[in-house]
């Protein structure tokens, strides 16, 4: 590249990387720009100094301009692959805007809450606002208006604090049957709640973020197909990535299709987003790179929060690969 087409994409605060031309150097220092130099060259004494000048870095690698460019390239794409963390903090809903039950409140309370919130459960705290039960419609039932709360209530109930991970609360939700949580802080006092809305809201918007980098799972995802059969079936296809030094499918990428697989025909049936809790591999046989697989998942048993299913993964008419999954559901 000329110098003076090179001007056009050198800016201020940028990073230029070039070999040994003096010049091109020259150039990027009185943009404003910082320069990589690449190949392990030196540069001349009033390169340094005009650096110097402009309170800029110059930096010196052994590796090649492609190399240095393919390094950096993959510095970016692992950082966008670490999805920012979401904690408790960041979606739960604060005290001030919350409902809340005293263990002195009676039913006729509760009836009252329910009636300017439309929730049916409640955190119950004490003169000091610490949280020492939960209150839900299931524990009113049958009972008289002036019953006190602390008398049906579910005492030490699951808490979580506003650094608390998204990923810990929905986890105890989903294992625990739990609709709501209370947020704590070190003293055990009431600072809000969050419900499992919050938590399928807050998941369904990092999986939307555009600058995510995609990981070996959103790429199996990505290319798994649905074909025109009249049953539920799935179609994908071998690529070098997903197979082990044996020529079989990797451990991960054969539960991720089988699991992907489970979660659409869930979907289907409108059955719900589904989280494994346990899943048995009966055996994997050995693919070809770049042959068509076939995924047909089978509803085998379904409840109200639960599923069990069982998946075959098929290279033709042959079998390579078989599971059994058993699932908890949670509804959209």
């Amino acid at each position: 590249m000329q110098l003076d087409a090179m001007l056009r994409y050198t800016e201020a605060d940028s990073l230029v990387i070039v070999g040994n031309r003096i010049k091109a150097q020259e150039l990027a220092l009185g943009e404003g720009a910082a320069v990589l130099i690449t190949g392990g060259f030196d540069t001349e004494e009033y390169i340094k100094q005009l650096a110097d000048e402009k309170q800029l870095p110059i930096i010196s690698t052994s590796y090649d301009t492609f190399t240095v460019a393919a390094m950096i390239n993959r510095a970016i794409y692992d950082q966008l692959i670490k999805k920012e963390i979401v904690y408790v903090g960041d979606i739960f809903t604060s005290y001030d805007e919350s409902f809340y039950l005293t263990a002195r409140d009676t039913i006729a309370d509760w009836y009252r809450l329910n009636d300017q919130s439309g929730h049916t459960r409640f955190p119950v705290v004490d003169d000091k606002k610490r949280v020492i039960g939960m209150v839900t419609s299931k524990d009113i039932v049958g009972k008289a208006n002036d019953v006190h709360i602390e008398k049906v209530m579910s005492k030490d109930p699951q808490v979580v604090q506003a650094k608390t991970s998204l990923a810990s609360v929905s986890h105890l939700m989903v294992w625990e049957g739990i609709e709501v949580v209370p947020v704590v802080d070190q003293a055990h006092e009431l600072q809000g709640i969050i419900s499992r809305q919050d938590v399928l809201k807050a998941l369904q918007q990092i999986q939307k973020q555009p600058q995510v980098g995609e990981t070996i799972n959103d790429i199996v995802a990505r290319n798994l197909t649905h074909t025109e059969d009249s049953e539920i079936v799935f179609e994908t296809e071998v690529t070098p990535q997903m197979t082990n030094q044996l020529g079989t499918l990797s451990n991960g990428v054969f539960t991720t299709l089988i699991t992907e697989a489970s979660s659409r025909l869930l979907q289907y049936y409108k059955k719900g987003d589904l989280v494994v809790e346990n899943l048995s591999v009966f055996f994997i046989k050995p693919v070809q790179i770049d042959s068509k697989i076939t995924i047909k998942p089978k509803l085998l048993e379904a409840g109200r929060v639960y599923a069990k299913l069982d998946v075959e993964v098929l290279t033709g008419r042959k079998v390579v690969g078989k599971g059994l999954i058993m699932a908890q559901l949670i509804d959209r």
